[in-house]
Order: structure tokens, then C-alpha cells, then sequence
């Protein structure tokens, strides 16, 4: 049992007047020690104890939303950190701390003084981190505020990683469109991230969480189910396994077997992209087989179990997926496999040994447990040394920089092939130019063609497993406009467009010396004339104006000639005489005429129609919809629905210009729904059997397009409904219907 030192006790009893609240502090404190399996010094428990004190101090005024003592997220934090994570003594600490300078009186300087300049360097990295949430600048911006400090030291993002993953597991207690957003930027960045850094647990977690808060009948409907089938699924595990386990035993290494179900996430993802319903969703579970076996003995062993899986369990050869061999880009290691069960259902196994159980689950820090001297070059460096490519330009739009970090997280990968046989990993999708800028930059800038397998192909060529590359370049080469097209990784499009930004700055330097000569020739100040042009062009800055000279499509001479005349050394525009033509006044954002039919409907708690929206087409929200206001730069606001697959983007890129919206009663308008069916072809009877079930409802149709093939039909559907109860009667209706396979929502990318 973990014993709280008295000085610490007398800390809680002088800060915390409340009884009940010091032993809910006292608790939660024990429990976070419980959680350190790292070995730690003197001086570690030291460190842990004063940061502690310190931190109930600084935090004894504050509380959070849901009303508990705030020092009860920074120990909630520390403790994921050690126990879900993996990291050591140091990382708690800065968790115990990472809110203090931020949200209390206490100074940087002051940490560094207590506990020395590492472990101020990764709280001010946190501080600093946490402290763009507050301000007005776009979320772009901030997100890569956040991200730069992966490169600083990576322990800042995994504790941030804590902190988004104990704010996600308590958003209930905050007002539900931030709970959207905070959603959005999770899904968007983190669960990615997570991902990424290995995290698997997490990554799952924060995925399901986002779910919970953006689509929650769907979320509460796999959750029932699951509830349900969990005896039946327990059963058919058992049954799956009884048989392995007599062959298993005879190996003579100690292993675990057991059943895991698939996330929530997970789940849904897969009844969405394949237009299937629960109950065909045959992989509810994995089968995992972890055995405990020396380092040196791993590959053999696991592929031993996996003889004796395929011994037993039909196997779908297509389905093999050797992990082990060649590892994922972030670490993972394991052997996957899809056999046939009984009942004639598909069952994945996964087959992996506890080094490997535990680097799948905690990743990053567990990887770096477990990394031997002499090894080869660490997954992680590979890929903290391409973020460290994104950061070199500092001139780097937020926009493009979050759009290039992206492609850093992606989930499937391809392995390619130099000529020389070195192994080389990217994105699913990434393409022979890709491949080019992945080598070195300058091979990137300079090539010119691209052979796979000893064949001439384009440069926007996409690779495939097993491909073998080889780049010719040329010095005359040089990236062009249309190369970003071609590639997906950030690398390349952050390399290609700084070469462009460089080339143009370069033409714009020739630009500007012959706008100064001009000027000079007509006896104009540069400086005070310079902007006028500038203005008059309508373009956004100098750059601009003199790219366009260097380029030929301005003439500066002809300009100045036809638009202006020079009084007092300045350039004045001459002034033309225009036919009086009666304008619409600008309309305001608030009290304006409304473009959408006026219904009851608040925005930022206020009634709708004092604003210019309209309802956005690429979700349709209806009634019942969970939604929110997103502010245009010229239409006013448009409504979305919080599960629009371009919400992420735009409540992470632009959350300044976000607003709460909601439904506040019924009403007769009619909204369009769009619906897809699938199902058997059985004849001409399938129309009218559509068009009855509809009808019979009271439903108008405004558009019907059905194609049939090879006993197969799909029909797109877009009916007038009054709120999301009506559409989901409608939904259900068509469901029962003999020959119908699948109904959906259809929601457009």
C-alpha cells in the first residue's frame, strides 16, 4: 500500500478545510503512487511528493466544471501517464505540474529553481501548449504551437496526451457545442496522434469518446447491442478456443488467450463503409495470443501458434498479415491472421509475445523500455526527424502545416524498395515523386523521372507493396505548381511549396528592381507609392505586385500611365465618371433578411432569424439533428450537423468562427433527407415496394434514381421530412421490407 508522507498530509490539512475532500485528494494521490512500476530513486519520490504539495496549493481556489477540487485532474494525469502510458518518475512530475503556471501565481522560474531545468523546460513546453486555448488566434495556429514540441521532447506531447484523454472521459459537465468542438479537434489531431506515437488503448478510447458526443444514437445503440451479445460472444470464444488449447499447451511456453472485443468506433466505421448491419458484423472480436518467451525466441514461437491456429481453424490466406517481420512505422509488431470458426464465422487472431503486448498497448514509452543497444535506427527518430523537416520553415502557413502533419499520421502504409534493397516506409497512396522527396530533399527538388521495377512510369505514379524505385534526376529539374498534386506526404508538399515560395521570392526581387527604376524615371518615392499600386490592384501584399511584374503581367509603365497622374511626387488615381446604378444595401450579419425558411431554431442562444444562414447541403440536417453554426466569409452562417464529415476540419481549422446552434421545437417545415437502399433485384416490384413504404408514411419524394445489376440494385433516395423522428420511422419501415440488404444516410464528403 502506498503511504503519503505526514509532511504531505499536513499540506492537505492546512490547503483543503473540507474532510471528505482532503480524503478524496488522499485517495486519488494513493492511487496515482499505486501506479508507478518504474524503479525510482529517493530523489524521484522526492520530486513527486513536493510537486504534489505545490500543486494542491497553487490549485486550491480553482475547481473544475463539474464542481471537484481542480488538484484532482492533475493527479488524475500523472497517474494515466504512469499506468496507461508507461512513462517514469520525471513526466509525473511535470503532469503534477503541467497546469500551475499556466492557471496559478507560480512562475517558471520558480519551478526551475525547485526542480531543475529539465523538468521546468517540459512544463513551460506544457504551459505554453496549453496556454493558446485562451486566446483568439485560429485553432490552426494553436495546433501547431502544440505539435512543434514533439521534436523539443516528446514526453510534452504524451502528458498532453494524458490531459486530452482525462478532459474527453470528463466532458459531460461542459455545455454540448464545446463538447463538440473539443470532439472535433480530438478525432481531427489526437486519436491520430495516438496512433501514431502507438498508443493503441488510447487511441481507442478517444475514438469512441469523440463518437459518444458526435453521433450518440449510434454510439448508444452498438453499446446495447454489445451488452447483449457479450454472453453469446463469451460462449463462441470459448468454443473457438477449447481446441487450441491442448496444442498450445504442448509448445511448453507459458501464454495467454483471450477474446477482445472491437471498439464502438471501430464497429460503426465498419457498418458505415460497408453499408452492413450489426448483426453482420461477423468480426466482433479478436482472438489474441500473447506467449512469454526470450527476445531471441519471439519470430519462432509466434509462428508455431500460428501453425497450430491454421492446424485447427480453416485460414483465409489473403488475410495474413506479418507484422512481426517487418514492423509498422510506429513500432507494432504482431502476426495477424483470419480463420474460419465455427458456425462458419470469421474470426481475426492476433498472435504477438509480451514485449510486443506491451509496446501495442503503451507504445512510445513501453518501445523505448524494451529498445536494445546497437539496434536498428529507432522508428520513432525516422519519423521525429520528418516533423523536424515540417518545422524548419517558420514561414509555414498553420493551414498548410496541420494538412502536411496529417499525412504524418497515417494508418496504412506501403513498403518500397530502393535499388540497393533498403526498406522504405509511406502512406497508402503516396507516389514515385513521394518516394523521390523521402530520399533527400535535393533528389526531391531535382527529379525528373522515375523507373518501378526496371519500368519507365509518371512521377505521380502510386506505389504498391514490394515496388522498387529508382530515381533519375536533373539539375535543369525544378518543382512546378502541378507536383503538388502528385505527392501526399507532408515532407513533399511542404519542400515543393517552400522551393516555390523561394523561386518566387526570387522573380519577385526582378520584379521589384524594375518597378524601382520606373519609379525613378518619374521621379516617385518608392515607399510612399509603392502601396498605392498595391491597393489598386486589389492584390494581398508587395510580393504579389512584383511576382506579377517579374512575370510579365503587369506593365508598371502602362499602369501608372492609364491610372493615375503624379501630383506632389504621388501617384493619384484618376478619378472616372460611373452610370448611377441603384446597389443592394450590405446586408449585416444580425437583422437580416434570412435565406433559409424561418423556423424555430437558436443561435449562440438567440433566435435564428436575427442572422443571415442557411442549412449546409453536404449534411442536410433535419430536426433532432445534433448541429452547430459555422461562420462563412461571404454566406452568413451554415448549419451543420456535428457528425458532417467536414466538421473536424472545420471546428479545428476555425474555431473562432464557430457557434452553438440548436433545435428548440417542432414545426411544419420539411427538410430533405437523402437515403441510400441496397438489396436483392427481385423484378419491377421493387419501385412500387420503395415508393408504398414511403407513401404510406405521408412522405413526399423529391428525387428517385434506382440501377439494378446482376440481381443487385442500389437506389438513391431524397425525401421531405419534418425532424429525424420521422426519418428514422421511415428508415426502420424500409428495413423490413423482404429483398432490402441495407438502408443508409447518405452524408456527402
Amino acid at each position: 500500500m502506498a503511504v503519503v508522507p505526514n509532511s504531505t498530509i499536513q499540506t492537505l490539512e492546512r490547503v483543503v478545510p473540507d474532510k471528505a475532500e482532503r480524503q478524496l485528494i488522499q485517495r486519488a494521490y494513493r492511487k496515482l503512487l499505486r501506479a508507478v512500476k518504474t524503479p525510482m530513486t529517493d530523489d524521484d519520490k522526492n520530486n513527486i511528493r513536493r510537486a504534489f504539495e505545490l500543486a494542491v496549493a497553487a490549485h486550491k481556489e480553482q475547481r473544475r466544471k463539474s464542481g471537484e477540487p481542480y488538484i484532482m485532474h492533475p493527479i488524475e494525469v500523472a497517474r494515466i501517464c504512469a499506468e496507461e502510458i508507461g512513462l517514469g518518475p520525471t513526466a509525473l512530475v511535470c503532469a503534477l505540474l503541467h497546469d500551475v503556471v499556466e492557471d496559478t501565481d507560480v512562475t517558471i522560474e520558480e519551478i526551475e529553481e525547485q526542480f531543475g531545468p529539465i523538468i521546468a523546460r517540459i512544463v513551460d513546453g506544457l504551459t505554453k501548449l496549453d496556454g493558446t486555448y485562451t486566446s483568439n488566434v485560429p485553432q490552426a495556429e494553436n495546433l501547431k504551437k502544440v505539435l512543434s514540441t514533439l521534436v523539443d521532447d516528446v514526453r510534452v506531447v504524451l502528458i498532453k496526451m494524458a490531459d486530452r484523454l482525462h478532459n474527453m472521459r470528463t466532458l459531460g459537465a461542459m455545455p454540448h457545442h464545446k463538447q463538440v468542438k473539443i470532439a472535433a479537434e480530438t478525432s481531427y489531431i489526437y486519436a491520430p496522434l495516438a496512433h501514431r506515437l502507438g498508443l493503441y488503448n488510447i487511441k481507442t478510447e478517444l475514438q469512441d469518446l469523440c463518437m459518444k458526443i458526435t453521433e450518440p444514437e449510434a454510439y448508444q445503440e452498438i453499446s446495447r447491442k454489445l451488452k447483449e451479445t457479450q454472453r453469446q460472444r463469451t460462449r463462441y470464444i470459448n468454443e473457438f478456443i477449447r481446441p487450441l488449447t491442448k496444442k498450445l499447451d504442448a509448445l511448453n511456453v507459458p501464454y495467454r488467450i483471450f477474446g477482445r472485443p472491437k471498439s464502438i468506433h471501430s464497429i460503426w466505421s465498419k457498418i458505415k463503409n460497408k453499408g452492413v448491419s450489426f448483426e453482420q458484423v461477423y468480426d466482433l472480436f479478436a482472438v489474441r495470443i500473447v506467449v512469454d518467451v526470450e527476445r531471441e525466441r519471439e519470430k519462432k514461437v509466434c509462428w508455431e501458434v500460428y501453425s497450430i491456429v491454421t492446424d485447427v481453424h480453416h485460414p483465409i490466406p489473403e488475410r495474413l498479415k506479418d507484422w512481426i517481420t517487418t514492423p509498422k512505422s510506429n513500432g507494432y509488431e504482431s502476426l495477424h491472421t483470419t480463420v474460419i470458426g465455427p458456425q462458419g464465422r470469421y474470426v481475426e487472431v492476433q498472435i504477438r509475445s509480451e514485449r510486443m503486448d506491451e509496446i501495442a498497448e503503451k507504445g512510445y514509452a513501453a518501445h523505448y523500455k524494451y529498445k536494445g543497444v546497437g539496434t536498428e535506427r529507432d522508428v520513432y527518430q525516422i519519423w521525429l526527424d520528418s516533423m523536424r523537416e515540417l518545422l524548419e520553415d517558420p514561414s509555414t502557413d498553420p493551414l498548410e502545416f496541420i494538412s502536411d502533419f496529417k499525412t504524418t499520421l497515417f494508418k496504412e502504409e506501403v513498403y518500397v524498395y530502393t535499388p540497393k534493397g533498403d526498406m522504405r516506409v509511406l502512406p497508402k497512396g503516396a507516389t514515385a515523386l513521394d518516394f523521390a522527396f523521402n530520399i533527400h530533399s535535393e533528389v526531391g527538388y531535382h527529379c525528373s523521372a522515375a523507373k518501378v521495377n526496371g519500368k519507365l512510369v509518371p512521377l505521380g505514379y502510386k506505389l504498391r507493396n514490394g515496388d522498387q524505385v529508382e530515381i533519375f534526376t536533373s539539375k535543369k529539374q525544378k518543382p512546378n505548381e502541378s507536383w503538388l498534386k502528385m505527392v501526399i506526404t507532408g515532407k513533399a508538399r511542404s519542400k515543393i511549396r517552400s522551393s516555390m515560395k523561394e523561386e518566387r521570392r526570387r522573380q519577385g526581387e526582378i520584379g521589384r528592381e524594375t518597378l524601382e527604376r520606373k519609379f525613378k524615371n518619374l521621379k516617385l518615392e518608392f515607399e510612399k507609392n509603392v502601396d498605392i499600386l498595391v491597393k489598386h490592384l486589389q492584390l494581398h501584399s508587395r510580393p504579389d505586385l512584383y511576382y506579377a511584374i517579374a512575370m510579365g503581367e503587369i506593365n508598371p509603365g502602362e499602369l501608372i500611365k492609364n491610372n493615375f497622374q503624379i501630383e506632389n511626387g504621388l501617384l493619384t488615381p484618376i478619378k472616372t465618371e460611373e452610370p448611377e446604378t441603384e446597389t443592394e444595401p450590405k446586408k449585416s450579419k444580425r437583422l437580416s433578411k434570412v435565406k433559409a425558411p424561418k423556423m424555430k431554431l437558436l443561435v449562440g442562444g438567440e433566435p435564428a432569424d436575427q442572422y443571415t444562414y442557411a442549412f449546409a447541403t453536404c449534411c442536410n440536417p433535419v430536426p433532432g439533428d445534433d448541429i452547430f453554426a459555422f461562420l462563412t466569409t461571404n454566406s452568413g452562417l451554415k448549419i451543420h450537423r456535428t457528425s458532417c464529415p467536414n466538421a473536424s476540419n472545420m471546428l479545428t481549422h476555425y474555431g473562432y468562427r464557430i457557434m452553438s446552434a440548436e433545435w428548440v421545437a417542432a414545426w411544419n417545415t420539411t427538410f430533405v433527407a437523402k437515403l441510400r437502399i441496397t438489396g436483392i433485384d427481385a423484378g419491377p416490384g421493387v419501385i412500387q415496394q420503395l415508393s408504398s413504404e414511403i407513401s404510406k408514411l405521408g412522405v413526399n419524394i423529391r428525387s428517385f434514381n434506382i440501377t439494378g445489376d446482376e440481381g443487385y440494385f442500389e437506389c438513391n433516395l431524397s425525401i421531405l421530412v419534418q425532424n429525424t423522428d420521422q426519418l428514422n420511422v421511415i428508415i426502420r419501415g424500409l428495413r423490413k421490407l423482404d429483398n432490402i440488404t441495407t438502408v443508409s444516410r447518405i452524408i456527402e464528403e
